[in-house]
């Protein structure tokens, strides 16, 4: 598929994933801080997910909301239960099952208005 994308040019099967991306941490902390002097001022590098995210819904169920390349995605998600007024939403990594993924991190969302679910 990764072939195909690229018109048919192969990919570069020398590097290894955990080196680039300890370069690009490195690097990305050095932009950052402002540490890189001149030659970081003018380096942009666009997060890439390399698998896909979701969180936990109704039933363990994951939602995928991030697929595994750069992109921007909203979705309108509702509460489970009626006047519910606080929601923890639970970031996975891949699979259906979220019992089968490492939890990412959580957060809270609070100050939900109270309505039907």
């Amino acid at each position: 598929m990764l072939k195909d994308f690229f018109d048919g040019k192969e990919p570069n099967k020398g590097t290894n994933p955990d080196e680039v991306l300890a370069y690009t941490t490195a690097i990305q902390g050095g932009v950052l801080s402002g540490e890189g002097g001149e030659e970081t001022e003018n380096i942009l590098l666009l997060d890439v997910a390399p698998l896909r995210l979701g969180i936990d819904t109704v039933g363990g169920v994951m939602t995928h909301i991030i697929p595994r390349i750069p992109t921007k995605k909203s979705q309108v998600f509702t509460t489970y239960q009626d006047q519910q007024t606080t929601v923890t939403i639970n970031v996975y990594e891949e699979i259906s099952m979220t019992k089968d993924n490492p939890e990412l991190g959580n957060f809270h969302l609070t100050g939900l208005l109270p309505a039907p679910r």
